[in-house]
């Protein structure tokens, strides 16, 4: 299966152009070649790389309204890179505590020639501090943690206004994070599911939304300790 046809399935074709399908497919064979130097992906065929992470994370383009966004713990730039290649007009700041993870990501960057991705290296809870505190149009996690755990790493960045984008695979997880998302400023949520379909057959997935409706008290995030041993 090609990228357009995996694109295709999935409803996404409109999002490309062919010098997308070109950096987008450039990226997979990157990510082949540098998985066999630094670990960064469990997936070994071009196929599952163009569902499982392209097309997986060009789902979030939908949502975005343009601006900055923040990649909390974006390993090796996924959604960072996808984004940063389907919209040229989202700035992307690709956050990871790996600094051999965002080498992969900055070589990506100047391979592709992509302009609007920077990378920043630390933990979350450690970095949220002006000027980067609520400082973003958006913010989304893939595959960081527990959903209100990821609210108190994220929500403090965005500002009001703003909104929270986490990519999850269980809708029931929204529950789970009502409570922090209020405490954290976001008293709007929601939650889109939708089907991935990949070579060997279509999964669940869910895009939960925070809408930021005002600023996070100064006492959050806490250190991952804490966050940890006691959500919100």
């Amino acid at each position: 299966m090609t990228l357009k046809e995996c694109f295709e399935k999935n409803g996404l074709s409109d999002l490309l152009d062919r010098e997308k399908e070109e950096k987008l497919t450039a990226l997979s064979k990157l990510l082949l070649e540098y998985n066999e130097k630094v670990n960064l992906t469990a997936l070994k065929t071009e196929d599952e790389i163009y569902a499982k992470h392209l097309a997986d994370c060009a789902f979030l383009v939908r949502y975005l309204r343009g601006g900055d966004l923040l990649d909390v713990g974006c390993g090796g730039g996924f959604p960072s890179l996808p984004v940063a290649i389907l919209r040229p007009d989202v700035e992307v700041t690709a956050m990871d505590s790996t600094a051999k993870k965002l080498g992969f990501v900055r070589e990506c960057s100047a391979a592709l020639g992509l302009g609007n991705i920077k990378t920043l290296c630390g933990r979350a809870e450690e970095l949220c501090r002006p000027p980067l505190r609520e400082s973003f149009d958006a913010v989304t996690a893939r595959a960081v943690a527990p959903l209100p755990a990821l609210c108190e790493l994220c929500l403090p960045y965005l500002k009001v206004g703003g909104a929270f984008y986490a990519m999850k695979t269980d809708m029931a997880e929204l529950q789970t994070a009502r409570r922090a998302a209020v405490l954290l400023g976001a008293a709007k949520a929601a939650a889109d599911g939708y089907e991935l379909i990949c070579a060997d057959g279509a999964s669940l997935r869910c895009m939960m939304i925070f809408e930021k409706s005002k600023r996070t008290p100064d006492i959050y995030p806490r250190r991952y300790a804490q966050i940890k041993a006691k959500p919100l």
